[in-house]
């Protein structure tokens, strides 16, 4: 396999090479040639689809840009004002084009030539948003893109004081690791009473969310949202059935291995009770771990930790610092979170997070170079649709990368206790997760099928949902005003609906790459550059089979896998 990193801008033979999206007038024009212009040949739609390729990447290029800027600086009005401009005045318009320019394909009496092992996954694509298309639904999308937002303004806002300094959430979770109980637990409230300071707005815009979601799928023809937007995000592979499946093996195979994790680390501390500010927390006299200070040093050593492991992912994240393509350090105004954004015309993509100095946020940075890996490898495929792969896969990118890069994790650490104690706490957050990824996805099951539910009742539901997956080892006795909000901290339930289970399937398939990692390393590398640069051309069952992996999420899959994570895990304790 040979694959560059020296990315290129994507020439323009369509529009003009000093073109700017800037508003509706002069953008029209293009949309307007491509929904006019005669095809009288099998040549003529190869053109007409390279052209539409180029119009979409460079639209897309520019949402994103002005999507980057506001959560680098929510306080700041125009950028905004930018974003919410190109949702209400510009995609509207584009959403109304793009659906007459699909039927124009489809009606296409060439479409039979194109190759259709090549453009299978495409047109299926195609065909789906034609099927999903209202144009009532236009102005509601619209809206909804706007209300989204709103969760990282607020969101962003939020700070807390400790001993009289002002940290941003993220920052103030790193104190959730000091050998201090009583800090610990201040933190922990300081953080949960701030968050609760904003629960009526945060329930107020949710509740909005769904009703104009409900109304979405009411439109398309679907009795509820959870149903359209399954269909919408194009899960063609597994059902809501598989995802019932997937809460219930959680609970039977998952949940009593993160029993036994927290009661390992309630005996470590030697506590009588084990509560919610202890479970990042360390034994007296054992320091948090420091694996970097600044983000400038975070992104150095992920770019060392990459070399070691294959070159080529090093030199996506050179490229990408070239074309500063990162903002890693937490500040007040920025959205939370973090966040791989692909840049479909000048290919390197934008990495965003939020790092503090702390463990996670190493785990974040590789998962988010494993995403921008899939972006450069996935770049050279020829239409901008070629490279719009499915969710299950993309997140097998970025956990697959977390994982691999523990081999290397030694840049990062300086002795051999810290370097155990950082695998430990990576493979224990495999096994953790998984709980409350059934948690957010069971809860938007609930959500949408019952789109008429009531503050109170949606309360009531997330702490049964809630309950059903927490440990029983931690206390959370005199918490439940902390707990009844807590679902207000996934900003996918506001900004990526229905977004969620991918993780944890994901998450199985990259286990599954570790497995052939620790067996053949350099095979299993290559397994998951094949898979990555097939982009979204292949079906999710062949893009997991070009991986060398079966798509399969099982309970019986999931037994075997958390059984190979578990013996990983005794090997790192000897």
């Amino acid at each position: 396999m040979n694959f560059s990193a020296d990315i290129k801008k994507l020439p323009r033979h369509f529009l003009p090479a000093d073109f700017v999206v800037t508003d509706w007038n002069t953008l029209e024009p293009y949309f307007k040639d491509l929904l006019d212009r005669s095809i009288g040949s099998y040549a003529d739609l190869e053109k007409w689809l390279l052209d539409m390729s180029e119009l979409e990447a460079v639209v897309s290029e520019d949402a994103c840009w002005r999507q980057i800027k506001m959560t680098c600086d929510t306080e700041n009005k125009s950028l905004e004002e930018a974003f919410v401009f190109f949702v209400t005045a510009l995609q509207p318009q584009i959403q109304l084009y793009g659906d007459k320019l699909n039927r124009k394909l489809v009606e296409s009496p060439y479409i039979d030539q194109l190759d259709q092992q090549k453009y299978f996954t495409y047109l299926r694509g195609v065909r789906k948003n034609i099927e999903l298309f209202r144009e009532k639904n236009i102005s509601l999308q619209s809206e909804l893109s706007v209300l989204q937002q709103q969760y990282a303004v607020i969101s962003g806002k939020m700070t807390v004081e400790v001993n009289g300094q002002e940290y941003t959430l993220q920052q103030a979770a790193k104190l959730l690791e000091s050998p201090d109980r009583a800090l610990r637990e201040t933190v922990y409230r300081k953080v949960n009473d701030r968050r609760i300071q904003d629960k009526e707005a945060l329930n107020d815009l949710y509740s909005k969310l769904i009703e104009k979601r409900h109304q979405v799928a009411n439109n398309a023809g679907f009795y509820n949202y959870r149903d359209y937007k399954f269909k919408e995000l194009g899960r063609f592979d597994y059902t809501k059935e598989d995802c019932y499946q997937f809460h219930e093996a959680v609970k039977q195979h998952v949940l009593p291995l993160v029993n036994a994790i927290y009661k390992r680390k309630k005996e470590k501390l030697g506590l009588d009770t084990f509560r919610p500010w202890d479970l990042e927390a360390q034994p007296a006299g054992i320091k948090p771990l420091t694996p970097f200070k600044t983000g400038d040093e975070l992104l150095a050593k992920s770019i060392q930790c990459f070399e070691a492991i294959r070159p080529f992912f090093a030199d996506c994240l050179r490229k990408m610092n070239e074309m500063k393509r990162f903002d890693l350090d937490s500040r007040k105004g920025k959205a939370p979170g973090g966040y791989n954004c692909p840049l479909a015309e000048t290919g390197a993509p934008f990495i965003f997070m939020n790092a503090a100095g702390q463990m996670s946020d190493v785990t974040t940075m590789v998962h988010e170079g494993g995403h921008a890996v899939h972006s450069f490898l996935a770049h050279p495929l020829e239409l901008s649709s070629f490279k719009e792969y499915p969710m299950e896969i993309a997140e097998v990118a970025s956990m697959a990368m977390e994982l691999f890069s523990m081999d290397a994790w030694e840049v990062f650490f300086d002795n051999k206790e810290d370097l155990q104690r950082a695998k430990e706490h990576q493979l224990e957050r495999v096994i953790t997760i998984f709980p409350w990824i059934a948690t957010i996805d069971k809860f938007q099951h609930w959500v949408y099928e019952h789109p008429n539910h009531t503050e109170q009742e949606r309360a009531t539901r997330w702490m049964e949902i809630l309950n059903e997956f927490s440990s029983d080892v931690i206390d959370f006795s005199g918490l439940d005003d902390y707990r009844t909000y807590s679902w207000q901290r996934q900003l996918h339930l506001f900004e990526v609906p229905l977004y969620y289970i991918e993780y944890g399937i994901a998450q199985l398939g990259a286990i599954g790459l570790w497995m052939q990692f620790r067996q053949n390393k350099e095979a299993a590398l290559d397994n998951y550059m094949q898979s990555l640069s097939l982009g979204g051309t292949k079906t999710l069952p062949e893009l997991y089979k070009a991986a060398g992996l079966e798509f399969n999420f099982s309970p019986e899959r999931i037994k075997i896998l958390m059984k190979f994570v578990q013996e990983e895990m005794k090997a790192i304790e000897r």
